[in-house]
This record gives C-alpha cells, sequence and structure tokens, in this order.
C-alpha cells in the first residue's frame, strides 16, 4: 500500500513540471477574448436559424 502512494507521487510531480515548463511556452488567450467569442458565435447561430429557418417536411 506504501509503496503505491509513493509511486503516485512521483508520476504527479512529473506531470506538474510537465504542465509548468509548457505553460512558459504556451500561447495565451485573454478570458474576455474566449468570452467574448462564444457570445459572438451563438448571436450569429440564433440569427442565421431566423434568417433561413429549416423547413420541415
Amino acid at each position: 500500500m506504501a509503496k503505491q502512494k509513493g509511486e503516485g507521487f512521483r508520476s504527479g510531480a512529473g506531470l506538474i513540471r510537465y504542465f509548468d515548463a509548457e505553460e512558459k511556452a504556451a500561447f495565451k488567450i485573454d478570458p474576455r477574448v474566449v468570452a467574448a467569442l462564444c457570445i459572438a458565435t451563438a448571436v450569429i447561430i440564433i440569427l442565421v436559424g431566423k434568417l433561413w429557418p429549416v423547413v420541415s417536411a
């Protein structure tokens, strides 16, 4: 049982080091830009649905 705890901690520590290294070189997007794009996409989808309604047979 103690052996499994030790292995989990080491593998978890490796993941933390990997994500820390990835974060420094990663492309960063402002969360407000992501929210604005989501809202704009929703508005476009709603407008397209109103302008070109689907005709069911």
